[in-house]
């Protein structure tokens, strides 16, 4: 097997993956960079060190072998690329092509009505529909998108960003927990301090704790255009003691901080398409509130099994959900655990890369390997008003 992975740029998100493809495969398995990193994310600790990863080519740099790697393989998985010219011979070509996608319509599904958007979306997918073109969808109202465009029928599947799977005795990283040490609970929110985000949240919830005289503390790890206002809202609630701003952390410092979080905030709102922190802090053992409409959330959660989900936007119901954790450390450890278990055992690199190869294998041999659940399942068509009932399932 051949296979080559196509994307703007690799980052920590994807490295997993395609160390594991790379394990299976060797010097059959190559990830093509089409651009370099933006200095935004490379300052935030996203850069990687290129000479640790053998499978790695850049087309800006190589544009020859990697054209040339685009047409030879076996499989080429391709994504998170606006220009069509990297993949558009390939397409023409007949020869087998796995893309993967966040949302087409993040923002509402009504601009669907654009016929210049249509067309659009006709020429890169729709026409693709009967031939050997397959989805992976890397959030769970992407099915949705590509339904209204009547692309890839029965030809979507579950995806998503697989971060470094850790495993622990989770008896004892749940032990350590602060609120489960007799010390005060422990939240954290990590991210870009930006309105999609809602870093807000977290305040608010710190300020319903301390009104109800809960013990607590706050980590606030990012920065960006809200560090100021948010800085301001601390200090008017009078909570600058209880409240850390951390700054941007490398995504080892950060995992570090969830290994020492009780609840992790994943407040991001319908604009996420995915959140791979999610990912990370269930990983490590954080019980864990999320906005409904964050991509990751109906994949990766279920309400009061493995996480607390609330409707979109719903502020009362955010508050009510991380007063009631903040109280109940019997139900923090279960969630959390449960959290963990979900990704150790289903949404994790190894489990990922070794779907991929099969139902890679599968396509070249005719018979598409499908799985029941995780990875490689069948894409559910979530409309973005059912992901709130879909996590209550």
């Amino acid at each position: 097997m051949k296979l080559t992975f196509v994307s703007n740029y690799i980052n920590h998100h994807q490295i997993p993956v395609s160390s594991v493809l790379y394990e299976r495969l060797g010097d059959g398995y190559h990830f093509i960079q089409t651009e370099p990193m933006e200095r935004e994310r490379q300052e935030m600790g996203w850069g990687v060190d290129r000479s640790t990863l053998p499978y790695l080519r850049c087309w800006y740099e190589e544009p020859g072998l990697c054209g040339e790697l685009v047409r030879s393989s076996d499989i080429v998985v391709f994504g998170g690329v606006e220009e069509e010219r990297y993949i558009a011979e390939r397409l023409r070509s007949g020869r087998p092509v796995i893309r993967y996608s966040e949302r087409l319509y993040r923002e509402g599904q009504w601009k669907a009505v654009s016929p210049r958007g249509l067309l659009k979306k006709y020429r890169d997918h729709t026409k693709y529909r009967r031939k050997a073109v397959y989805l992976l969808c890397a959030g769970a109202y992407v099915a949705s998108d590509f339904h209204i465009v009547r692309a890839y029928p029965d030809k979507m599947f579950r995806w998503g960003y697989f971060t470094e799977t850790r495993t622990y005795n989770m008896e004892e990283l749940l032990a350590g927990k602060p609120g489960n040490a007799g010390k005060p609970v422990e939240l954290l929110f990590a991210g870009r301090f930006l309105p999609l985000k809602h870093p807000e949240y977290a305040l608010l919830l710190a300020k319903k704790l301390s009104d109800a005289g809960i013990p607590f503390h706050l980590t606030m790890a990012g920065g960006g255009e809200m560090e100021a206002a948010l800085r301001r809202q601390t200090a008017g609630y009078g909570l600058s003691g209880q409240v850390h701003f951390a700054g941007y952390r490398r995504p080892g410092q950060v995992r570090t901080l969830m290994e020492q979080a009780d609840i992790f905030l994943m407040t991001s709102n319908y604009l996420e398409g995915w959140g791979a922190v999610l990912n990370e802090a269930m990983n490590s053992g954080c019980a864990v509130i999320a906005d409904a409409m964050a991509g990751a959330v109906p994949f990766l959660l279920r309400h009061e099994k493995n996480g607390m989900v609330y409707r979109d936007g719903d502020r009362e119901e955010f508050l009510r959900y991380g007063l009631r954790l903040a109280q109940d450390a019997p139900l923090r450890r279960a969630l959390a655990g449960n959290a963990y278990d979900t990704i150790v055992g289903l949404w994790n690199p190894s489990n990922a890369a070794d779907s991929l190869l099969a139902f890679a294998e599968g396509i070249v041999e005719g018979r598409p390997a499908v799985n029941a659940e995780g990875p490689l399942s069948p894409a559910p068509v979530i409309a973005p008003g059912q992901g709130y009932a879909y996590t209550r399932r």
